[in-house]
């Protein structure tokens, strides 16, 4: 103890004495020269060696000769192709190697070509092992309606999470699209996609676009004048940045017809199910397989364990814009006598989300993007990624022609579960939770079953319809070219995921696509009317007894506006002490407000402030609103909560609630009838004279219904106002 221990000298390769082991030792000192730019270097190339001397190139070599565990002479960069910049999400999950391509697109002279030098490796086949969803076969009398027959097999069918139906063999609608015009002339987008890629690829991409959007994007401290003017811009902008960086999924690829389309996917599919001889192999080989379960147990080869390449392109037209829906329309061509069942017929993708029974119109505008069926067009191996259906509404799909598509669905209850195992797999998710709906990766089933998550498959085929239920994650992949539609709806059942996502929606920050209270408000009043006119007309409709069906103390819809009053009610106690409080006009619901902190619906109530007239908040992020006085601080709202607690009352079955609303709401339609008929011809008397002279003319049906209705909100008009002493 105390003895010092000497240290001995390090000799290197060379002889030299070395101070301290290598590694060590400090790094010699270097004197800093000016630092050129990219003009001047190209301008003059031998400055570079002239700033260096040759004693600051010798010190720089010896300070790296002093670290053995570097082998300079085996140091190769490689091709530098193969080592693109990559983001802080890339470097998280290094990329694949590079995969031989497999799919050449296109050519000089035309985009509906394709040359395929990949074939399919039977022998390396990853087909999962799943049940099957249920399939059901509604005869030609359940199938007039299409919600009572979807309400029906729910119990059955929504643990599964998806379901087919098959119609009757009396279903034959007919398909506008094959028409000459749209087939061989109306050119849509379509997207390329790497299905090699679908497992990890794009998920990496599409957060790395989202990335370095938010690492451009440089917060400024605004003055509540500049708040006021630019606050829209604001939004704008931002709204549209977060759009390009979620719906960029995949690449763009070139405008075809469907025409053009059918040729490129059977080109490709041709060609790559072929042998070494270039045969194309027939579907009933000597094996005897289902050519599905090839193809299925192909793609999923592909997308786990790819050997190239595989690019196959898909499209989507959203809103008909391009293509218009294949199902025949009322200003459709196709609108002949034949057809009329089908133009009204419940199981046409346009009619469902406006059907009786149906409360999606109630929630958004006639116009809303959502009330719209859109259109997929898809070949051998195109993909939609697991996604859910935004609001957890229910979706109906329909093959309209083509080759089979293969549906993979888990059920609703097991949708927080599914986040948790995709926040595992990828734990960037965490913090972006808008991509948690709609995933731009493919997760094989058998990884999901082994987490616990039952996985559930069914095939659809032509002229069929797959049923998504609320909150059931679903992905799908096309056995070869089709055509498609679907759609979102909502009917009762529905209601008690609604708010429950409204709110998850707003933890999130994340835009609805519906206003989800006006959903409730409207169809609670319909109701209401629908109950009034029961007891006081003897309208005992199938409209209004469907109506009455949700309503009573243990209806459906009672139980929604109840906890949904309730909830507002706890709210509103926290502000009681705001000095101003406004009330909305209660037919002002034009423009949709959104909370500028949450993105919270503001149909119902909101808190604003004069310092920015247009930027408001929910009531639960009303001190978020501005540095303001609490004073200064205005809370808006539609209904005082009397009011509303009354709505409840009369949904509950409350006599002089019903009587309270109905003439609220029917009233101010007495005074429109007003209008209609000073509008009626001068000599026209509504006497069953006048309605038989001018039944001889055209029109004379509509002339009829207009003078019944207005008969009969008359009379409801008299009985209320007899009613108003009491």
């Amino acid at each position: 103890m105390g003895k010092k221990r000497s240290i001995h000298n390090v000799r290197n390769d060379s002889g030299e004495n070395l101070s301290v082991p290598p590694g060590f030792v400090s790094l010699t000192s270097l004197t800093l020269k000016r630092v050129i730019n990219s003009v001047e270097a190209a301008a003059n190339p031998r400055s570079i060696d002239a700033l260096l001397s040759n004693a600051d190139v010798e010190n720089f070599k010896a300070t790296f000769g002093q670290r053995p565990w570097i082998h300079h002479d085996q140091f190769d960069p490689g091709p530098k192709n193969c080592y693109p910049r990559q983001t802080e999400v890339e470097m998280e999950h290094p990329m694949s190697t590079c995969l031989p391509k497999g799919v050449i697109r296109g050519c000089p002279n035309c985009d509906d070509c394709v040359k395929v030098n990949a074939r399919w490796h039977p022998e390396e086949s990853c087909l999962p092992v799943l049940d099957d969803a249920p399939v059901f076969y509604p005869t030609d009398e359940e199938f007039k309606d299409s919600l009572k027959f979807i309400a029906k097999i729910r119990p059955k069918a929504e643990s599964y999470g998806i379901c087919r139906i098959v119609p009757p063999p009396s279903w034959r609608p007919p398909c506008l699209l094959k028409h000459q015009k749209t087939w061989q002339a109306s050119r849509f987008s379509t997207r390329a996609q790497r299905i090699d890629g679908l497992q990890n690829l794009y998920m990496k991409r599409k957060l790395s676009r989202l990335h370095e959007k938010k690492e451009t994007k440089r917060p400024k401290v605004l003055s509540s004048m500049e708040l006021e003017s630019c606050n829209e811009r604001v939004e704008e902008a931002t709204t549209g940045d977060q759009s390009v960086a979620l719906s960029s999924e995949f690449e763009s690829g070139p405008q075809l017809t469907l025409q053009s389309f059918k040729k490129y996917a059977d080109d490709f599919k041709k060609q790559y199910f072929c042998n070494k001889n270039d045969k194309f192999i027939d579907p009933n080989m000597a094996r005897k397989e289902p050519i599905i379960a090839r193809i299925e147990g192909e793609y999923w080869r592909i997308v786990e364990n790819a050997s190239e390449e595989i690019e196959v392109l898909s499209g989507t037209d959203s809103r008909g814009r391009t293509l218009g829906s294949g199902f025949s329309l009322r200003d459709s061509p196709a609108n002949m006598a034949e057809y009329s069942e089908y133009v009204e017929s419940g199981w046409n993708l346009n009619n469902i989300p406006k059907l009786s029974g149906s409360l999606l119109p109630y929630g958004c505008h006639e116009t809303s993007a959502i009330l719209v069926p859109q259109l997929f067009i898809g070949m051998c191996f195109a993909s939609q990624c697991w996604r859910i259906e935004e609001h957890h509404l229910y979706s109906l799909s329909y093959m309209h022609f083509g080759d089979s598509k293969v549906w993979y669905g888990v059920p609703g209850r097991y949708c927080f579960k599914f986040m948790e195992v995709v926040k595992k797999l990828f734990p960037q998710l965490s913090k972006h939770h808008e991509l948690l709906h709609e995933l731009v990766t493919q997760l094989s089933p058998s990884m999901l079953m082994s987490e616990g998550i039952p996985v559930y498959r069914c095939v659809q085929n032509p002229l069929e319809f797959v049923l998504i239920f609320p909150g059931a994650y679903h992905s799908v992949f096309s056995c070869g070219f089709n055509c498609s539609e679907s759609v979102s709806f909502a009917p009762f059942d529905w209601l008690p995921h609604g708010q429950d996502i409204v709110e998850l929606y707003s933890d999130r920050c994340q835009k609805t696509s519906i206003s989800h209270d006006r959903l409730l408000l409207r169809a609670a009043v319909e109701a209401v009317i629908a109950q009034w006119e029961s007891l006081t007309l003897k309208n005992n409709s199938i409209n209004n007894q469907l109506w009455i069906s949700v309503c009573g103390k243990d209806g459906i819809l009672t139980k929604a506006i109840e906890a949904r009053v309730s909830l507002e009610g706890i709210r509103r106690e926290h502000l009681c002490n705001l000095s101003m409080s406004r009330m909305l006009d209660e037919f002002d619901d034009a423009t949709k407000k959104e909370c500028s902190i949450c993105q919270y619906d503001l149909y119902l109530s909101f808190v604003g402030c004069s310092c920015s007239p247009n930027r408001y908040t929910c009531l639960r992020h009303s001190k978020q609103l501005c540095c303001c006085a609490w004073r200064d601080k205005c809370i808006y709202f539609r209904y005082e909560i009397t009011e509303l607690n009354l709505l409840v009352e009369a949904l509950e079955g409350n006599l002089k609630a019903i009587h309270s609303w109905a003439k609220k709401k029917i009233q101010p339609v007495a005074h429109s009838v007003v209008v209609i008929k000073d509008a009626v011809p001068n000599g026209m008397k509504m006497d069953k004279t006048t309605s038989e002279s001018s039944s001889r003319g055209p029109g004379a049906n509509e002339e009829n219904k207009k003078v019944e209705k207005i008969q009969s909100v008359q009379k409801i008009v008299i009985i209320l106002s007899d009613d108003e002493d009491e």
